[in-house]
């Protein structure tokens, strides 16, 4: 059972990232997933979450209009696109499948001149 996290790297500031996370040993279809992530010398924070069908989202306040979470059921992905990506937006980002509390390994995002 694994969830992998892609798509990080280094990006300008207003430039735009999109991460992927792959469910491998289960299907994700069932479960809300999750998008979380932690700042250097930061707890781990909420970033979105999508239902199991993708009809509904939430996002973190200070993210919404920037961030967009979807998912591709048939292809076990979830998906956050990142635009408008600020300094204050480096961290690893995390996947998180919210029904069985499966983690994945993060993906760093640096956005810096």
């Amino acid at each position: 059972v694994q969830l992998v996290e892609s798509g990080g790297g280094l990006v300008q500031p207003g430039g735009s990232l999109r991460l992927s996370c792959t469910a491998s040993g289960f299907t994700i279809s069932s479960y809300g997933m999750s998008w979380y992530r932690q700042a250097p010398g930061k707890e781990r924070e909420w970033v979105a979450t999508i239902s199991f069908t993708g009809w509904s989202t939430n996002y973190a306040d200070s993210l919404k209009g920037r961030f967009t979470i979807s998912r591709h059921n048939t292809q076990n992905t979830v998906y956050l696109q990142m635009n408008s990506l600020k300094p204050e937006d480096t961290a690893v980002y995390y996947c998180y499948c919210n029904g069985l509390g499966y983690w994945g390994q993060g993906t760093q995002v640096t956005v810096s001149s």
